[in-house]
């Protein structure tokens, strides 16, 4: 089971340029291959990403 699916695929570039956004500014160097990443770098950007989400749909409540 895919648990990263996509569910509106037009939405696939935005959150892949919300992710490169997120990991330029933790200072993570994304690329096509990401590899040499370690877990605890590629986490920081999906975990701040998620936090990012939260904090922008409670401003909107």
């Amino acid at each position: 089971m895919a648990y990263n699916k996509v569910l509106i695929p037009e939405a696939k570039a935005g959150l892949n340029k919300f992710k490169m956004e997120t990991a330029r500014e933790l200072g993570v160097q994304f690329t096509d291959y990401n590899g040499h990443l370690t877990s605890k770098e590629c986490g920081s950007v999906g975990g701040q990403m998620v936090k990012k989400m939260v904090e922008q749909y409670e401003k909107n409540l």
